[in-house]
């Protein structure tokens, strides 16, 4: 039997499609970068007072938590999240809604990921007389940057007064087509930590290196030996990536310097081992060095834990998709080590971080995310706000 709010969701979510548009073309030209979503912020609260939502400004900084009630508003809460925040990087497209900010621009869809949760917002407030339950609305700042505003926000009280009992966020995915949309039940996307390494030598001629603590040399054996610490002490049926994206040394051909610096990232998907790799990075970093008659510094400060997506939940909203935008439309996703602040919130409330497509037909619109050139097929926008609004009024029916 059909949802009896199925075709009115639909039905909405094209009715406010031009006013999401202009909505996402807003903020895509005025781009903030992490925590200065300070405009940002104010203009989304603007639409939400527009729209008679009651809301909270001010929540870790920037971010913005609106409350819909529909009927018997205390039978659960199901919490709905975007994140408002840009990357440094200048925009190449030639569009009328080009960042207006130099060195600014929402090159990972959180423009997009703003605009269709106001638009789901728009809906479901329209609807609350036909819905049960209550649904909370996070706009979220910082996600692209450590500590993670979702961290932020849950230490500020997000996630009570009411407690969600389901969480929901989307994301943009060029490698589908818009109208189309993906799910992956347990764990999705990787922890992600940032090493930083610092190596004390003893500097001096290139000719002379028994005179010398050489620092560079020592970095070399650290780099490869850790490769083999991760490939060795870890488990190989626990997905883990050590990259070091940074090496800074040195001045001249002729002089070993004083010291280097090395800065990497290691990702994994599994809570136990992450924190075990980190003490074998600090013991083997430390012990090599010393080993050299060097002094290591180690700092990982810990980033966001991995993206666990709740199976029951996951489940369900596959089988919503399904309703929604067809089962031909709904698509099995992959694993990925790139990392998510929304983990933050699936480790306290049972959450589903699922994707939806941004191409057109797979042809235009697929230059990747934190690409210069980024952009979507603007209709993936229906489905966005849609499927938002669809999981609040299922959740519990």
């Amino acid at each position: 039997m059909q949802h009896p709010l199925l075709s009115k969701i639909k039905e909405k979510s094209a009715e406010y499609f031009a006013e999401v548009q202009a909505i996402r073309h807003h903020i895509h030209s005025h781009p903030e970068l992490s925590f200065e979503e300070h405009a940002t912020a104010a203009f989304v609260a603007g639409k939400l007072a527009e729209w008679g939502i009651s809301y909270q400004s001010g929540v870790a900084g920037t971010g913005v938590v609106g409350i819909i009630e529909g009927r018997n508003a205390q039978k659960h809460c199901v919490a709905l999240r975007a994140d408002m925040d840009a990357l440094p990087i200048q925009e190449e497209n030639d569009t009328t809604y080009r960042s207006q900010n130099a060195g600014v621009m929402h090159a990972c869809g959180h423009d997009v990921h703003t605009s269709c949760l106001l638009g789901a917002a728009r809906i479901l407030n329209d609807l609350k007389a036909e819905w049960e339950g209550t649904v909370k609305l996070i706009f979220q700042p910082g996600e692209e940057k450590h500590p993670g505003g979702a961290s932020l926000m849950i230490a500020d009280g997000v996630l009570e007064n009411p407690k969600p009992n389901a969480i929901f966020a989307l994301h943009v995915y060029p490698h589908l087509p818009s109208g189309t949309t993906g799910f992956r039940a347990g764990q999705y996307m990787a922890s992600a930590d940032e090493i930083y390494i610092t190596i004390e030598g003893k500097g001096g001629h290139a000719a002379l290196p028994h005179q010398t603590i050489d620092p560079i040399a020592i970095s070399a054996l650290v780099i490869t030996g850790l490769q083999q610490v991760i490939s060795r002490k870890g488990n190989p049926l626990i997905p883990s990536v050590l990259t070091f994206g940074k090496i800074q040394g040195g001045f001249a051909t002729n002089v070993i310097p004083g010291k280097v610096e090395i800065l990497g990232t290691f990702r994994t998907m599994n809570e136990k081992w992450r924190y075990e790799a980190h003490q074998w990075i600090k013991d083997f970093t430390e012990q090599t060095c010393a080993a050299y008659g060097a002094k290591a510094t180690v700092e990982i400060p810990v980033g966001y834990p991995s993206l666990f997506n709740d199976p029951a939940l996951t489940v369900l909203a596959e089988g919503w998709a399904k309703n929604f935008v067809g089962a031909e439309n709904v698509q099995e996703l992959d694993m990925r080590m790139a990392g998510e602040d929304f983990s933050f919130y699936t480790h306290h409330v049972p959450g589903c971080f699922f994707r939806i497509g941004t191409s057109k037909e797979g042809r235009e619109f697929t230059y990747p995310v934190h690409n210069s050139r980024f952009d979507i097929n603007e209709e993936a926008m229906i489905t966005g706000m849609g499927m938002m609004a669809w999981c609040v009024v299922n959740y519990g029916s």
